[in-house]
């Protein structure tokens, strides 16, 4: 029944393709940032716990695998069953210890054997496969965790905090020698030691275990709620954020502690 249902439903696609107008125009560039907003919408729902919503979003984050996939059979370049067939092998040379003799104890033990098997299988550099179009702090982590897993790691968390502070002092050194001078490599200069910040911020948060991109997002999506208060309750009282002053709305936004 499902294998029908699957199969009914790229018939569809190939039917979407064939006959409208926009799908037909599509190609795989075309729908590629499409695609990474509807995995967003994804974790979205997730995150809210909404799984009526999270069926919708799989739905059509599934759409966008089949449609991508149509669009390559139409190039000759491969198919749906190509596809299935390439992770269900990747899936199994991977998991040795579920289909092969390899013993594993933990899942720290399945993530090393995880990065071995890909250097096996023609990888250049344990830090391949990190996507280069991901948000920069996600990639940063995922840069991180690659790297611990063959033993590329500080051992214990007051060393990592020690190089957050370190880089925070350098970020200020630089900020205070630009103070003083013109010179335009300083600016570029103060970028680089920002971002060496975020970094040493981003592998602090892996050691307390805490995705840094999640959390960022829950801070951000916190910022939205509490400013959305400042908003309504300047409008309630008859006055816009436009002629409103700070002070107006640090009070709104210290209220808006008690709700968000």
């Amino acid at each position: 029944m499902s294998e029908n249902k699957f199969n009914e439903f790229v018939e569809l696609v190939k039917k979407l393709r064939k006959e409208c107008p926009w799908d037909r125009e599509q190609t795989n560039d075309s729908i590629k940032s499409a695609t990474i907003e509807e995995a967003y919408e994804v974790v979205e729902a997730i995150e809210h716990k909404n799984f009526d919503e999270l069926k919708k979003e799989l739905g059509d984050l599934l759409l966008h695998v089949v449609f991508h996939t149509v669009i390559a059979e139409e190039k000759n370049h491969f198919n749906i069953d190509n596809v299935i067939e390439t992770i269900s092998e990747k899936l199994i040379r991977r998991h040795p210890h579920v289909f092969g003799d390899v013993v594993v104890n933990g899942q720290e033990d399945v993530k090393k054997n995880w990065e071995k098997i890909k250097l096996n299988e023609g990888r250049k550099s344990i830090l391949d496969g990190v996507p280069s179009s991901l948000p920069a702090l996600q990639k940063a982590h995922r840069l991180q965790e690659k790297a611990a897993k063959v033993g590329f790691d500080w051992e214990k968390k007051e060393d990592v905090w020690k190089k957050v502070i370190e880089e925070i002092n350098e970020m200020h050194e630089i900020e205070e020698q630009k103070k003083k001078s013109d010179d335009p490599f300083l600016q570029l200069k103060l970028e680089d030691e920002i971002g060496d910040v975020f970094f040493a911020l981003v592998n602090y948060a892996r050691f307390l275990n805490i995705n840094p991109e999640e959390a960022l997002r829950k801070t951000n999506e916190k910022f939205i709620k509490r400013f959305n208060y400042i908003e309504r309750k300047l409008k309630e009282s008859g006055k816009s954020i436009e002629n409103s002053n700070l002070e107006e709305m640090d009070k709104y936004w210290n209220e808006s502690k008690k709700f968000v």
